[in-house]
């Protein structure tokens, strides 16, 4: 039998958007230049990637040799609140201080109503977002079980709240552990009164949730090595597509972490995997 000709794309790389479908679950998608990828139906085919070499800044589409902050040219880089230090650490917003690099930008980010959640994804960590990413960042994280904690009218108090907790828990997700494996379930339950009986009296503007635990499942039909594939280092792959878990492609020989490329100007292409053949091909 003839093998099918192979699907192809080409375009700069944006973050996955993990959509909702028609059963209210939630699917995830690549944005390709002008492209919008439904990733499920390409899990155990065949994907190759080529990097063209060109990377554009997501913000101002300028060139740039190097992407900075996921994403971004060095003038944006230093020019963007959203590239400060801040967006990281919450604790050190310093708009009352007039210096916010762009304070009408901060209005509409930093001084909406966050959450402080629990999440599992490798484990156990607390986690601040916006209230109306809820449940998409759990979803970018890998989350397999999420519940909010409490409620703060802004990213500051979040962050605050966030800083206090990682003194007893961790505010990070162990990649490799969560492209190698399902986490086991956590007693979020337990959890939740252990972390809300640490933070004491919540202070004005923070109040205690009452959203329920959310449960996540992926596409995943493998787990294979998680060797950290980079197109600055490999410009060029051929691999089968495992599963999607987060913002990571899996592969039988690596992981691609997708949001670590946005803006990277690709080539896709996808056909049936050939029986019995080793795939992972690095040029």
């Amino acid at each position: 039998m003839a093998q099918s000709e192979p699907q192809a794309w080409e375009g700069a790389l944006r973050k996955m958007d993990w959509r909702e479908d028609g059963d209210g679950e939630r699917a995830p998608w690549l944005p390709l230049g002008d492209s919008q990828l439904p990733l499920g139906p390409l899990i155990g085919q065949a994907l190759t990637v080529r990097f063209d070499g060109e990377i554009r800044c997501q913000n101002c589409d300028r060139k740039s040799k190097k992407s900075f902050s996921q994403g971004y040219c060095f003038p944006c880089f230093k020019k963007l609140a959203r590239c400060d230090l801040c967006m990281v650490s919450p604790t050190r917003c310093h708009y009352d201080q007039g210096t916010c690099r762009e304070p009408e930008w901060a209005q509409g980010f930093c001084f909406k109503p966050h959450s402080v959640y629990l999440a599992n994804s490798s484990g156990l960590k607390v986690g601040i977002t916006g209230r109306d990413r809820e449940p998409v960042r759990w979803l970018d994280q890998g989350a397999r079980q999420a519940q909010v904690l409490a409620w703060c009218e802004t990213r500051q108090q979040a962050g605050e709240l966030e800083a206090q907790l990682s003194e007893q828990l961790s505010d990070r997700t162990q990649w490799r552990k969560l492209v190698s494996e399902d986490a086991p379930d956590i007693d979020l339950a337990a959890a939740r009164e252990a972390a809300l009986a640490q933070l004491g009296e919540l202070p004005a503007g923070v109040t205690v949730a009452t959203a329920p635990e959310q449960r996540f499942s992926y596409p995943v039909a493998s787990y294979g090595k998680t060797r950290s594939i980079s197109l600055d280092k490999t410009a060029f792959f051929t691999d089968v597509l495992t599963g999607i878990k987060g913002q990571y492609l899996l592969f039988e020989e690596g992981v691609f972490n997708v949001r670590k490329h946005t803006g990277y100007r690709v080539h896709l292409s996808a056909q049936p995997a050939p029986a019995g053949e080793p795939q992972l091909e690095i040029f």
